[in-house]
């Protein structure tokens, strides 16, 4: 699986996490290393940098710059499925690095 050149977008998200429908996630792939740019909603600015196996499985860790100026890192895992319409869903499971180092899940989707 390449996300190369994908945009996606936050369809669900964790109470404590702060992407929502409005943060968009450019995704850049060469080889197995995928990077991405994101901002919108809470997001002000972030960045992610992660290893793409076999199955389009991604781990990845991210930082962001969130609207109350804090820095924000964390961990995550992304597991992909090819919907009807061809477009990718990931399903993501994460956990915070910095402030209260909580975990939680989210979905998002490529438009």
């Amino acid at each position: 699986m390449n996300y190369n050149n994908k945009k996606f977008r936050t369809v669900q998200n964790s109470e404590n996490g702060e992407t929502n429908d409005e943060t968009i996630f450019e995704y850049r792939q060469k080889g197995n290393i995928l990077t991405s740019d994101y901002q919108g909603g809470q997001i002000v600015k972030g960045h992610l940098i992660g290893l793409v196996d076999p199955d389009g499985n991604i781990d990845m860790r991210y930082h962001q710059i969130n609207s109350k100026g804090e820095l924000m890192t964390g961990v995550c895992n992304s597991r992909p499925e090819i919907l009807s319409n061809g477009k990718i869903r990931l399903y993501e499971n994460w956990q915070w690095t910095s402030g209260n180092k909580s975990n939680g899940k989210s979905v998002i989707e490529e438009i």
